[in-house]
């Protein structure tokens, strides 16, 4: 399997929705930094900084026709717009989640693009978490933690759906813990789940480019206490992490005999 630092692939066109997020704005200031460069659309709201108030492109996400005008000539999409918080109300995610994300999957197949690369979470499976029953792999069963959780196994199954009746390639991340200092959180559960920006930037770009067509993969870095399986993103994507949450703070890993709590609130970007 190529990777994508191996590719020599032409430029695409990527649309990034949600490039006024935390992952959607490193995503728009770092995805050219290795391999084939990209042409980015960025789509959001409310510009993080002068640079990207030049170029950001405004879209309602739930109007049809608004994300269809975005997507002229785009080869992928990664989907990031959304509500983001765990503890966003039904009204937030139907919306945004549920509604917005049925608008750029039927937007993308109107429109031709070949991929879309979809933000899931690890609280589409954070009961399992909870209850701390582990370890979580690719073929567990979906368990979501909240109504946030619900409507991210709702987006893979949508994509599912694409993917199999309209054959429009459909890779979904199950992103850990975004953050750019692990230690944001006393919290060993977020540690072992932490993905670093470095790594963050490295798992989008292999699902933009890998030769595969349809899957779910956790977006985990090399945190030695994990209990989420990377083996199909590190095979199939060719992920291949280089950072870990005591790495990184030069701390070593707590084990806890029989486990520890597991907390019911999460911190922003979990």
């Amino acid at each position: 399997m190529t990777t994508p630092s191996e590719s020599s692939a032409p430029s695409r066109r990527l649309l990034i929705t949600g490039a006024t997020g935390g992952i959607g704005l490193l995503l728009a200031e770092r995805l050219n930094e290795q391999g084939p460069g990209y042409e980015i659309i960025q789509h959001g709201r409310t510009p993080r900084n002068e640079e990207q108030g030049r170029v950001l492109r405004p879209a309602q996400i739930t109007d049809l026709d608004e994300m269809l005008a975005l997507m002229d000539g785009v080869d992928t999409v990664v989907h990031l717009a959304g509500a983001s918080a765990p503890q966003a109300e039904w009204d937030d995610v139907l919306d945004a989640n549920i509604v917005g994300t049925r608008s750029v999957l039927e937007a993308a197949r109107q429109a031709g693009v070949r991929r879309v690369v979809y933000a899931s979470s690890n609280h589409a499976f954070g009961m399992w978490d909870r209850n701390e029953q582990w370890p979580v792999l690719p073929t567990t069963l979906p368990r979501p933690d909240s109504l946030y959780g619900v409507s991210k196994v709702f987006g893979e199954a949508l994509g599912s759906y694409y993917h199999d009746e309209f054959g429009l390639e459909f890779i979904a991340l199950r992103i850990g813990w975004y953050a750019q200092d692990p230690l944001e959180a006393d919290d060993e559960l977020l540690h072992a789940m932490w993905l670093s920006p470095d790594d963050c930037v490295q798992v989008f770009r292999c699902a933009i480019e890998a030769d595969r067509s349809f899957g779910a993969y956790y977006a985990i870095s090399e945190n030695p206490n994990r209990r989420w399986d990377i083996t199909n993103t590190m095979v199939e994507l060719g992920y291949r992490p280089q950072d870990s949450w005591t790495r990184f703070t030069g701390r070593s890993e707590d084990v806890v005999e029989g486990g520890a709590p597991v907390r019911d609130t999460w911190p922003s970007g979990s």
